[in-house]
């Protein structure tokens, strides 16, 4: 089997190797260089199962690299992602694996900057909780970055005094209880926050 020509793809670290029987390999441009691929090579049956397999690994650690540089993620949430994007759950381990002896995964940070997210975003306890299942935490990480987590009352109350008017009637107020539980903060705090809130109102 020979290598009858190479076409870029998409993919500016890829390239498309077509061989003269008509199939066609995808490989990284390292992969290319490194194994000493060019046009007019010819491929014995067993060095074309290597190219793969080397192209495989070189793919899942080109694409694991490129999702923890976008944001934080866990192992096992950079791992699913991998296998979801099409690499092979082999390769999407060794491509995890690699990473962590680089010490560029850091699940404990991660978790960290998962809490300060949803702290900006005036979530509530149980709300942050599940964005750590969501991302694959593992829940003996959960207490010691939630312990970072501001008391509620000041989301609480922000998010009351921007939806909720001067003379609330039964039916907003439902609302604005359902719209806080959903954000994750608990019933006693809501309750709490609507208290502050007619408060304020009736001192004014």
């Amino acid at each position: 089997m020979k290598i009858e020509k190479i076409e870029s793809t998409a993919s500016r670290d890829r390239v498309k190797l077509c061989f003269d029987d008509g199939s066609d390999v995808r490989v990284p441009v390292s992969v290319m260089a490194e194994l000493g691929l060019y046009a007019g090579l010819s491929v014995a049956e067993e060095d074309l199962a290597a190219i793969r397999e080397h192209a495989g690994q070189a793919s899942a650690k080109l694409r694991a690299v490129r999702i923890v540089a976008a944001s934080g993620v866990s192992e096992r949430e950079l791992r699913r992602r991998l296998v979801q994007k099409g690499e092979n759950p082999g390769h999407a381990d060794q491509a995890v694996q690699w990473l962590n002896d680089l010490n560029l995964l850091d699940d404990q940070e991660t978790a960290r900057q998962i809490v300060a997210k949803g702290a900006a975003k005036g979530y509530g306890k149980a709300r942050v909780r599940q964005m750590l299942y969501e991302k694959g935490i593992d829940r003996e990480l959960w207490e010691d970055a939630l312990s970072a987590l501001p008391e509620p009352n000041t989301a609480i109350d922000r998010y009351i005094n921007d939806h909720l008017g001067p003379d609330p009637d039964q039916k907003a107020v439902k609302k604005i209880t359902d719209a806080l539980l959903r954000r994750g903060h608990s019933w006693e705090d809501i309750r709490n926050g609507l208290s502050r809130y007619r408060m304020s109102i009736e001192e004014e």
